[in-house]
C-alpha cells in the first residue's frame, strides 16, 4: 500500500489526551529483518548531562514491537529477561554478579521506543547503560528549536517548550560533524531549513534534501567543531551570515 506524507501522523503530543503517531515499518520479501521504514536508529553509548537529562525522564514499558526493531532477531527474548538487579536468578545473570540485560523504555514525550543494554562485570569494575532509541522526524505543533547541542556525537535540540530531543532526522540521514562528508552535508542542510525558519520549520529533510550554504556546510565539516557545545538560534544564523 502506498502513502504519501500528508497520510502520516508522525509525532506524538503529550499535553493532548488523543494524541497518537504512525511508525513505518520497512521489509522486503523473503527478509526475516524489519526495519524503520522513517526513523533513525540513534545509539547513545556515553554519559553527559544531556544523556543524563533524558534518560531521568524515560519510563519503563513493556516490550513491544517497536522494541523489537532496535534489536536483531535473536536478541528479541533478552527484552524480557529481568536485570540481575532485581532477579539473581534471571538468565542475564553473568559470573554471580555480572548483568548483560536489556531494559524497554518509553520517551513519554515522543512515544519513542528505547531499549537500554546494561553491561556490569562481576566485579563490579565496569557497570554502565547504553541505549538505543528513534529520533523523531518532527516536533509538535508550534514547537520550534532554540538551541542546539553537540554531545559527543549525539544531536539534540532543546524546543520552546524546553524539551531535549534528539534533533529530528530521517532514516539514512546520519549527522555528524567534524570531516567532509555525507552526515555532516546533512547537517548543514537541517541546520539551513531551521535558520531559515526561524527554528519553525522542523520536519527533518529527505535523503539529500535541502541546500546548505558555505557558512553552516564549514561549520559542520570544521574539525573544531566536533567538541561539545551548545549554539542557540541566534548563534547559528550568525554562522549561516559568515
Amino acid at each position: 500500500m502506498s502513502y504519501t506524507q500528508h497520510d502520516l501522523k508522525a509525532t506524538y503530543d503529550p499535553q493532548d489526551r488523543s494524541s497518537w503517531a504512525d511508525f513505518v515499518l520497512y521489509t522486503e520479501p523473503g527478509s526475516d529483518v524489519v526495519t524503520t521504514g522513517l526513523h533513525f536508529d540513534t545509539r547513545i553509548e556515553h554519559t553527559s548531562p544531556y544523556v543524563q537529562e533524558w534518560v531521568r525522564r524515560l519510563r519503563r514499558s513493556t516490550p513491544n514491537a517497536l522494541h523489537a526493531l532496535l534489536v536483531a532477531n535473536q536478541e528479541m527474548p533478552r527484552l524480557f529477561d529481568t536485570c540481575a538487579t532485581e532477579n539473581p536468578e534471571s538468565s542475564s545473570v553473568v559470573g554471580g554478579a555480572g548483568c548483560t540485560c536489556l531494559r524497554t523504555l518509553t520517551d513519554p514525550q515522543f512515544g519513542t521506543p528505547v531499549v537500554a543494554e546494561h553491561y556490569r562485570t562481576a566485579s563490579g569494575s565496569t557497570d554502565r547503560w547504553a541505549y538505543e532509541t528513534l529520533s523523531p522526524i518532527n516536533l509538535r505543533d508550534g514547537e520550534s528549536v532554540v538551541v542546539l547541542v553537540i554531545d559527543r556525537g549525539t544531536f539534540w535540540a532543546r524546543t520552546s517548550r524546553d524539551v531535549l530531543c534528539l534533533l529530528p532526522q530521517r532514516r539514512a540521514n546520519g549527522y555528524n560533524v567534524g570531516y567532509s562528508g555525507g552526515g555532516p552535508w546533512a547537517l548543514a542542510a537541517y541546520l539551513q531549513q531551521l535558520v531559515d525558519s526561524d527554528g519553525k520549520d522542523t520536519a527533518a529533510l529527505r535523503p539529500g534534501g535541502g541546500s546548505p550554504g558555505r557558512g553552516l556546510l564549514e561549520f559542520t565539516t570544521g574539525e573544531s567543531d566536533a567538541r561539545s557545545q551548545e549554539l542557540t538560534l541566534d548563534q547559528l544564523k550568525a554562522i549561516a551570515r559568515s
